[in-house]
């Protein structure tokens, strides 16, 4: 038998996981159909990826995503056969020719069921739902699966050169933002796992610390752990993450220390990560060598240069933050309040005569 779980999944959350496990316990093979609309702020590609990410354990569950901007009218023959026209083409696309049952909530879901030839297994709704989500998503934030908090998480990157403050400013404005408590108390700070690496180089090969060799294949490592680090916080966190430096900055010290034979773009620097970039400024932060420091003050203002041009070339957000250590967390933080007022609201979905929200 085949199922067919359909929805918006705007976005998906604990609700909807439900549905989908009990429609695969009693199925051979289960079509869950995301149907997106132009009024919808969350891109159907992600609510897709988070889909299945959640899912990929179950072999029998196949996830398509579709778009259809018709009205919502249950009311209405000529709508419901414009909708139902889409979902059956993207059952088909997902290998599914015929559909034996509709797993449904929702009060269309007998009419959506008859239309296609099909039964409908009425499930009862719970608590749990999109519109609740919508509302508010800090109180609903554990209703979430992981990846669909990895994708709502706002992402702020501390980048900056040597000795700028980038790691005292990354801890600071997560801690503050940890005193909010609630949710926000699991907010996490993404440790530069390039410090960290060097320390393991310099004490594997020895010597001198600026004697060491470096080459792509060691910068390729570092961004490729600094990317896992924070993606594996960005699932158990809470709706903000911060990280010192990511793998966007990490290509600019490939530069810093490959010169000519640095890579200008390496493709795991275009990835999207940060929502925001927070630039450290050099002036008024004294030079402080920990150990594991090569740099001078002179490439130290350069590399900030660096940073910022290359920020801007990318197109990504950035804010330079300058003063004080208090100064610079406090613009900090009120960038993240500022971005927060959008990032934490959707926008509102097309409704009609007879639709729900889920």
């Amino acid at each position: 038998m085949i199922g067919l779980v359909m929805g918006k999944f705007y976005p998906p959350h604990a609700g909807h996981h439900a549905l989908i496990r009990q429609a695969a316990a009693q199925c051979d093979e289960v079509v869950v159909v995301v149907v997106a609309s132009v009024a919808e702020s969350i891109p159907l590609e992600d609510r897709v990826a988070w889909l299945r990410e959640e899912h990929a354990g179950e072999r029998t569950v196949r996830i398509v995503g579709c778009r259809c901007d018709a009205p919502l009218d249950l009311t209405d023959d000529v709508v419901w056969r414009a909708h139902v026209a889409v979902v059956a083409a993207a059952a088909r696309a997902a290998g599914a020719a015929a559909v034996d049952a509709v797993y449904s909530g929702e009060q269309y879901g007998a009419e959506l069921a008859a239309r296609l030839g099909a039964k409908h297994v009425r499930v009862v709704r719970d608590a749990r739902s999109s519109t609740a989500v919508r509302r508010d998503l800090t109180a609903t934030w554990d209703e979430l699966a992981p990846a669909t908090r990895a994708g709502l998480t706002t992402r702020f990157v501390v980048l900056g050169a040597e000795s700028s403050g980038t790691t005292t400013v990354a801890a600071a404005l997560a801690s503050r933002l940890r005193d909010r408590g609630e949710v926000w108390a699991r907010t996490a700070c993404v440790s530069e796992y390039g410090r960290e690496y060097t320390q393991l180089k310099w004490s594997r090969e020895g010597g001198e610390l600026d004697a060491l060799v470096w080459n792509r294949d060691d910068f390729d490592l570092v961004a490729a752990e600094q990317t896992r680090a924070e993606e594996l916080a960005a699932r158990r966190g809470s709706p903000v993450l911060v990280c010192d430096t990511d793998a966007f900055a990490t290509a600019i010290w490939e530069r810093r220390y490959l010169g000519a034979a640095a890579r200008t773009g390496p493709p795991w620097a275009e990835r999207p990560a940060a929502n925001v970039y927070l630039l450290t400024d050099h002036e008024d932060v004294p030079w402080h060598d920990d150990g594991l420091r090569e740099g001078d003050l002179a490439i130290r203002a350069e590399m900030t240069g660096w940073f910022a041009d290359a920020l801007t070339a990318a197109r990504r957000s950035w804010v330079l933050l300058t003063g004080s250590p208090a100064e610079r967390v406090e613009l900090a933080l009120r960038t993240v309040d500022q971005v927060l007022t959008r990032r934490l609201a959707f926008s509102v979905p097309f409704t009609g005569p007879g639709f729900g929200s889920s």
